[in-house]
């Protein structure tokens, strides 16, 4: 199972557009042209496929157009998974063009097991085997950060054991990854995409952060999802900045790039960008329409909420 299914949602950037949310095309171009190189304040990260239709199918093409419209980041939840050449291409790729790498998924995702918070040993085992490859991924590509996410509630257990056996088990992979100067960032999900799972809310994953207490465990604050389970954003990013290493974006409704729901990005951003963030804020959303207008409409989108 994929990890992540992008909803389209037809012609929502259309209408943002047409109420003046995006930024009108700079004179010369027309809408679906491509202005030139921007210049944003933070470190946006797109992914592979999100502009296919202007940079072809091959992932070196596809970073050189990214930096080409003024990205300086990228991730890619898939990485870990791809042929050892091709991950050494793509780092050294982003190197030449100065492109910070995000976040790739860490192990592999249960959907329909507590593989840490049951505190089984085998599954224990087999995470930390995975946070030790990950380690040669990492390397590859010149990645700081990656994902991790505990997997569903043991309902036979306790909370404050489950949550006793996450704790663990992070502790244990925090030791690998530390000497490294690496950082694996939890992930909460929300409850209406990924029902039963055991990390949901920001205050949980800040709790779990202080008790493994050690700079390779840190929050993946992901603005979509912490909108669906519980809002606040700005407050509860306030409380959790100080374990907060990595950012996501996705609208709501739709998941799509920002512009397109009810999120306030401009805001979220201005904010993000006053506390002196220096990290990466991954595009992990799907495009709102589709072929090269619509990837010209996430371009202006984040052209739009950047200017703060």
């Amino acid at each position: 199972m994929k990890r992540r299914t992008f909803v389209q949602s037809g012609i929502l950037a259309t209408a943002a557009a047409a109420t003046g949310s995006l930024q009108a095309a700079p004179s010369g171009t027309t809408p679906g042209t491509l202005a030139g190189k921007h210049t944003f304040k933070l470190q946006y990260g797109p992914h592979l496929g999100m502009f296919e239709n202007h940079a072809g199918k091959d992932p070196i093409d596809q970073l050189k157009f990214m930096a080409d419209q003024g990205f300086t980041a990228f991730e890619d939840n898939g990485m870990k998974d791809r042929e050892v050449g091709l991950q050494k291409r793509m780092g050294e790729t982003m190197a030449k063009l100065g492109i910070q790498m995000g976040v790739f998924v860490a192990h592999k995702i249960y959907w329909n097991d507590p593989n840490l918070a049951s505190g089984k040993k085998d599954w224990r085992d087999e995470f930390l085997q995975h946070i030790r490859e990950s380690v040669e991924v990492a390397k590859r590509v010149n990645a700081k950060w990656m994902t991790v996410v505990p997997g569903f509630l043991d309902l036979r257990l306790d909370m404050g054991f489950q949550t006793a056996n996450v704790v663990e088990s992070l502790r244990q992979a925090s030791a690998i990854l530390e000497p490294h100067g690496l950082i694996m960032v939890l992930e909460p999900l929300n409850f209406r995409d990924h029902p039963g799972l055991f990390l949901t809310k920001a205050g949980q994953t800040f709790e779990i952060c202080r008790a493994v207490n050690n700079p390779a465990c840190k929050i993946l604050f992901d603005i979509y999802h912490q909108q669906i389970t519980e809002g606040n954003l700005i407050p509860n990013i306030d409380l959790a900045w100080s374990e907060i290493a990595y950012f996501q974006i996705g609208d709501n409704p739709g998941r799509n790039e920002p512009t397109t729901g009810e999120i306030n990005y401009k805001n979220i951003f201005k904010h993000i960008h006053n506390k002196g963030f220096k990290g990466v804020l991954g595009m992990e959303h799907g495009n709102s329409r589709p072929d090269k207008a619509g990837e010209q409409a996430v371009i202006d989108a984040y052209v739009a909420v950047d200017s703060f």
